[in-house]
């Protein structure tokens, strides 16, 4: 897999699976943040050791191959141009920090997408493992898996007591971040998710927006997961955000039914304005096009508008981003030029369903 194909294709292949629940859970994922035991923590290491670091895993992982997760491909960031390094973000296969911090940093991208690993970024390791729908359980054991395949080579920094040791606090203990990825319009159009927020953030989890801590919540798309590290194993930690993740399939559920019932005429109408607006418009901002979005991919999970795959608004969900409309115009793009092209990309996707 070159790093080509990464930017080429806006979804990732494991993301054209449909699973449990996962016309409100867009994705499970594991991430488990390790570091060297021999070796100083990122924040505070010399270049040389984070460059013998980035070294080591070109060498022993670049092309390698672990169970269904093949041909990992291994891609520096530094002389990455901003685009590619937005596109990666953009498709959560590097975090915001990584791209930011490029001098050492890397990241090793399995073929179908599913597995990334980021390497010197607030950690030495962060591995990410994701599923379609509602899969934190099956997403764990895969992570435990490939985990313990990295470390018949690696000497974690591990205390018998404290558990994985990490950059940061937070993370000290499993050094697990469970989270699912959820659509949840109609919470947030009756305004009861903003009233259910304290409550989850009391449980010990936290609503963040798309791209993780310190982005926003865009097209109704949140990210739930958990703020303990330390004092729990990673399977109560799951089993903890599980529970909650199923209150909020439910209570999504139960305002989509009351949305159609109770106000089902005016909820058509937002439904097919945004579909028309989408299909007409010549000009279009990223946060419209991503309300607009989130309101035709309800309309087509209640069954109201047929003939739009789910995984067409997926698709576009990630290729109306700034980062993939430059990569595909293989151009810098003016504001103006990407709202442009944005409507354009649009308009020729939702006609290709028809």
């Amino acid at each position: 897999m070159t790093l080509q194909q990464f930017m080429n294709e806006a979804i990732s292949p494991w993301m054209r699976e449909d699973g449990p629940d996962s016309d409100i859970v867009l994705s499970s994922r594991i991430r488990l943040a390790r570091n060297f035991a021999e070796a100083s923590f990122p924040l505070i290491a010399k270049q040389e050791v984070l460059e013998e670091i980035k070294v080591f895993f070109q060498k022993e992982y670049e092309h390698q191959s672990f169970q269904d997760y093949q041909d990992f491909a291994f891609v520096p960031i530094r002389g990455l141009s901003p685009v590619e390094k937005r596109v990666l973000v953009e498709k959560h296969l590097i975090s915001p920090h990584l791209a930011k911090h490029a001098e050492s940093a890397a990241t090793l991208i399995s073929e179908n997408e599913q597995v990334s690993v980021m390497i010197n970024e607030e950690d030495h390791i962060r591995i990410q493992m994701y599923f379609p729908g509602f899969q934190l359980n099956k997403a764990l054991k895969k992570a435990f898996e490939f985990d313990d395949w990295l470390e018949e080579k690696v000497n974690y920094a591990f205390d018998e007591t404290r558990g994985y040791l990490t950059s940061c606090p937070t993370n000290v203990g499993t050094g697990m971040r469970a989270s699912v990825m959820m659509h949840l319009p109609a919470l947030a159009i009756t305004g009861q998710l903003n009233r259910m927020i304290p409550a989850i953030n009391q449980l010990g989890l936290v609503v963040r927006g798309i791209y993780g801590e310190g982005s926003e919540a865009v097209g109704n798309v949140f990210q739930i997961s958990n703020q303990i590290t330390l004092g729990k194993s990673e399977e109560d930690i799951v089993e903890d955000l599980q529970s909650v993740v199923k209150q909020l399939i439910e209570h999504e559920r139960k305002a989509r039914s009351r949305l159609v019932d109770q106000s089902g005429t005016q909820l058509e109408d937002r439904i097919y304005r945004s579909y028309g607006v989408l299909e007409y418009s010549r000009i279009i901002e990223s946060m419209e096009a991503a309300k607009c979005l989130s309101n035709v991919r309800l309309g087509i999970d209640l069954g109201i508008i047929k003939n739009v795959s789910r995984h067409i608004l997926n698709e576009l969900m990630i290729l109306t981003q700034p980062g993939f409309l430059q990569q595909y115009a293989k151009k810098t793009l003016t504001a103006n030029e990407r709202d442009v092209l944005r409507a354009s990309l649009i308009r020729e996707r939702l006609q290709l369903e028809k």
